[in-house]
């Protein structure tokens, strides 16, 4: 049986899709299954074993071309089954022009008529955390191929390998920037790149990391893409004890290879903080217009302020930001030391 499996389009989306998939492979030991993707994702799934291969791709300046050209490449494939983790209705067509014979979506954008087994939003979207919304895409599978009634776990753990190779790369990342290998290492994710209102203010994050260098003896890095170099900077300039700067100065496999050899990270509501705990390290993220009930990494521990207008999903505060503003970096650092404290 050949499955295919089109991947989120954010990160932090597909670190939430793991459970799912590793479900979907104890369903289907024996099957064959692809996980069709963005080119950033092979940093995330490379060296998993619940998918066989990864199709990467790259979205084109025009959607219908990307999607003829996507449909070839399906077609040749003769996919038995796909199962669409995005909600758009271009996969939707994607999969219909690529003549799979099952395609399992949710009804949304009017793709229902594209899909073969369109699945009917749960009355609890929006309620409980999406990991679920994803498990339960497989559940409808499950029910369809099996004729059972699925069970779903309410704990469930997010768990990303990375090699050895990887993480002995890491390793000679942190040395060459300067990281004392004699001491325990705090990365620091300063931006978040799809919505300037989930960002902590640089002044906390520089008074956090002057704390963490002082009063743990610490290396602090700072972590991130391209796109944050200039908060990154704007932390760095503001703090008194230099922290060293990775951001930009990775890719996102090595980001991640880097994520699973510190001993803390601390950030915002962003892709790598859902990393993070799934490479295995203690995470504390800093929440503010996002719902952590939904969106919180697995795994991780979180700070943030408890007022009427939070969380409210908004791109762009329309006010003064409290719900970042008022979290101190005192606040933040007595949660990290708990965090690097415990066994």
């Amino acid at each position: 049986m050949k499955i295919v499996v089109r991947g989120t389009n954010w990160i932090g989306d597909a670190v939430m899709t793991i459970p799912a998939l590793q479900k979907l492979r104890s369903l289907f030991p024996k099957a064959h299954i692809t996980l069709h993707t963005r080119s950033w994702a092979k940093a995330i799934f490379q060296d998993t074993a619940f998918i066989d291969e990864i199709l990467a791709f790259e979205q084109g300046s025009n959607a219908l071309t990307t999607v003829k050209n996507q449909a070839n490449v399906w077609r040749k494939e003769n996919f038995d089954l796909a199962i669409l983790f995005t909600n758009s209705f271009q996969t939707a067509l994607l999969s219909k022009l690529g003549k799979v014979k099952k395609t399992f979506g949710y009804r949304k954008e009017g793709r229902s008529f594209l899909l073969t087994n369109p699945i009917t939003k749960p009355l609890w979207k929006g309620t409980r955390h999406e990991v679920f919304y994803y498990l339960n895409m497989i559940s409808e599978v499950e029910k369809y191929y099996f004729d059972r009634e699925p069970k779903i776990d309410e704990k469930v753990d997010v768990v990303l390998k990375v090699s050895d190779e990887r993480k002995k790369q890491a390793r000679e990342i942190l040395t060459k920037y300067g990281v004392d290998p004699e001491k325990k290492t705090v990365a620091l994710g300063v931006g978040s790149t799809n919505s300037l209102a989930k960002r902590w203010h640089a002044k906390g994050y520089a008074e956090l990391c002057d704390k963490l260098a002082n009063n743990m003896s610490l290396n602090v890095v700072l972590l991130g893409s391209q796109n944050e170099i200039d908060i990154s900077q704007e932390v760095f300039e503001k703090s008194k004890v230099d922290p060293i700067i990775l951001t930009g100065e990775t890719n996102l496999s090595e980001a991640v290879s880097v994520l699973s050899e510190v001993d803390l990270f601390i950030s915002n509501d962003m892709g790598l903080a859902h990393i993070a705990p799934a490479v295995g390290t203690k995470t504390l993220v800093i929440f503010g217009p996002t719902d952590p009930k939904t969106t919180k990494p697995i795994g991780s521990e979180i700070v943030r302020k408890e007022l009427d207008c939070a969380p409210c999903m908004l791109r762009e505060c329309p006010i003064d930001h409290p719900c970042m503003n008022e979290i101190s970096a005192e606040q933040v650092f007595e949660t990290a030391q708990k965090l690097m404290n415990a066994q």
